[in-house]
């Protein structure tokens, strides 16, 4: 049977579940160098880039009183509740629209070298706030920021994505001021959706700095639970943090 979960609930993957039971850790490139230590230099050339975000991106310290989990929907012990594991999963009815899926689902834009995700939260009746960092080669973060802006532009009427046999409709897309501006350029949007009958409004805010690129998503997960309407905004201190640490 096909499952429909909107996108944002689908986010709710991880969020819902990992906030429950807790997510795993890290897995992926650590996990295959522990089994193979006679690692060739081209492959330790293809995880150093992940290692660079990993000391980039946001922890508990960087947030006093937040809890910080690896949201990694690819690696995430609850990854198969996850609307996709990559972008290429992820099919939308308008092709200009797809790069508002990907950030909505902690779906890395554009072909980055790598990334890593992190959901934020104070308690569980609070907006989970997700993190993703991602690192390009040199001249390839800011079209993939390019690309973001166009679907913003383009999809204010809402969009449809399709993914594994879900199905996520947005009823609408609208540029905002970024919560905070930071690094070379920055973008904001909220979205909304309709699911259980309820309206629920989420947000979004892209920043670049050099060649990694931050993805902050804000989702309420407790209310789409509950079936009652929520306007998950993003968390200040953790966007004002993240930023801190991409200089």
């Amino acid at each position: 049977m096909k499952r429909a979960a909107p996108a944002a609930f689908a986010a709710l993957s991880v969020l819902s579940l990992a906030a429950l039971t807790a997510c795993g850790g890290d897995s992926g490139p650590d996990a295959d160098s522990a089994e193979k230590p006679a690692a060739t230099a081209s492959q330790e050339k293809r995880q150093a880039p992940e290692e660079r975000l990993k000391q980039l991106v946001i922890a508990e310290a960087d947030v006093p009183g937040m809890k910080v989990d690896d949201a990694d929907v690819a690696s995430s012990d609850n990854s198969e509740f996850a609307f996709a594991k990559s972008p290429q999963e992820v099919t939308v009815e308008k092709p200009v629209c797809a790069p508002l899926a990907h950030a909505m689902n902690q779906l890395p834009l554009g072909e980055p070298q790598a990334d890593v995700t992190r959901s934020v939260s104070s308690s569980l009746n609070e907006p989970f706030t997700y993190v993703m960092l991602a690192t390009y080669e040199s001249g390839k973060a800011a079209p993939a920021l390019a690309g973001l802006s166009e679907a913003v532009d383009a999809c204010t009427g809402g969009f449809t994505a399709k993914a594994n046999g879900n199905t996520s409709a947005y009823d609408s897309v609208t540029a905002e001021q970024p919560v905070a501006k930071a690094g070379d350029e920055s973008l904001a949007f909220r979205a909304t959706l309709t699911f259980r009958d309820a309206t629920h409004t989420v947000h979004t805010q892209t920043v670049r700095s050099g060649d990694v690129v931050a993805v902050y998503f804000s989702v309420d997960g407790m209310a789409m639970v509950n079936a009652r309407p929520s306007d998950a905004k993003l968390s200040a201190a953790v966007v004002k943090a993240q930023n801190a640490k991409l200089g």
